[in-house]
């Protein structure tokens, strides 16, 4: 049976940020600004509710909108909310139809947040749903490719509000590489509105209940907390993760290109993680982490970098010599899993010749 619709309040406001930002996998934005911004639309007066996806008519009109670029170039050139549900209504008028309801792009980071503020804005209903269960830096990397559904059309608007519309694309691969190009002409930064999707296709096409997840993250860290406990341990516990590795950031190469954020962090070990190192390498987000010259965790499982004293994820964009930093994995969500879910979003995808080996060996492929 669906869930009960529920109004968001500034306490979830916070803990949702906390949560989406662990769920970003260092990309997807620091959630900050857009926290602050959701939080004045609430003191004025503003209400968003949260609705099953379950609940949704098969023929509802849901939107799906999120923030494209590189993580680094959307801390510059902030993208707030009136940019960003403004690709709603210019998707509207050229579909000739009113949405029902608006739906997270990806639950990770900042990007979580612009479903939320679009509907505090265009008094929309949130869907609790999301089209990776994580974050990811392509179109072709969600679950609505994985699905095969159409890819098209899709707005973009950017800070200046230079505007257009991708009325077709052969496929997703296709969208991805023309939104790119755009997207970096505008400064590696820009607001969408993705492809429209059904309740139908919602229900069967993306992952449910994402943002009440997220919410969940959050709530545990915010307990752990006040209790005086490690909140990265509470989560590895509530979520069934494992920790991979403790150590002192002791480099960190990183370059914006092509409309992503692009690079590698590496770690000295520390506590029973002495003597060893680890590098991450990420596209916005972390892609393969390495003990040695072995991969030890790659996507799509998450691979999370927080701070070890506060549990606070660490972004890609942020992340700088010698933070004190646990690294923690994350069992993906299941369509990532499977050999279609692998062929967009598996190391291969990501330039990597290997396999992917869960380490939570029940989900290996």
């Amino acid at each position: 049976m669906p869930g009960a619709a529920f109004q968001l309040t500034e306490r979830d406001l916070e803990d949702f940020a906390t949560g989406a930002w662990i769920l970003g996998t260092g990309g997807g934005g620091d959630p900050y600004f857009s926290l602050l911004e959701a939080k004045q639309h609430l003191a004025a007066g503003r209400t968003v509710t949260v609705v099953d996806p379950l609940s949704l008519p098969d023929d509802a009109l849901v939107a799906c909108v999120g923030q494209m670029g590189a993580p680094l170039a959307k801390q510059e050139k902030l993208c707030d909310g009136d940019v960003i549900a403004s690709t709603i209504p210019m998707m509207e008028k050229h579909l000739g139809r009113k949405f029902d309801a608006v739906m997270l792009w990806e639950v990770g980071g900042n990007n979580g947040f612009q479903a939320i503020l679009s509907g505090l804005i265009l008094g929309l209903p949130v869907v609790d749903c999301d089209a990776m269960g994580r974050a990811f830096p392509q179109a072709d990397m969600t679950t609505f490719a994985i699905c095969d559904l159409p890819a098209y059309p899709w707005t973009m608007v950017d800070i200046r509000r230079n505007s257009l519309i991708f009325t077709e694309a052969e496929n997703w691969t296709w969208m991805e590489k023309m939104t790119r190009r755009v997207c970096t002409v505008f400064g590696a930064s820009a607001a969408t509105c993705k492809a429209p999707r059904t309740g139908e296709e919602v229900k069967r096409g993306s992952c449910l209940h994402t943002l009440s997840w997220a919410l969940s993250i959050g709530r545990t860290v915010r307990a752990a907390r006040a209790a005086h406990a490690d909140p990265i341990a509470a989560v590895v516990a509530a979520e069934g993760g494992l920790v991979l590795f403790r150590g002192k950031v002791t480099d960190v190469m990183r370059r914006a290109t092509d409309g992503w954020l692009r690079g590698r962090v590496t770690i000295e070990g520390l506590d029973g993680d002495q003597g060893e190192s680890m590098a991450i390498d990420f596209q916005n987000e972390f892609s393969v982490a390495w003990r040695g010259d072995k991969p030890a965790a790659t996507v799509p499982d998450l691979i999370c970098l927080l701070d070890s004293a506060s549990g606070e994820a660490i972004g890609t964009e942020t992340v700088r010599y010698g933070q004190r930093v646990t690294v923690i994995a994350l069992p993906a969500p299941a369509i990532l899993t499977t050999p279609k879910g692998l062929q967009h979003v598996g190391p291969r995808a990501f330039g990597f010749d290997l396999d992917f080996h869960s380490v939570f060996p029940a989900r290996s492929a």
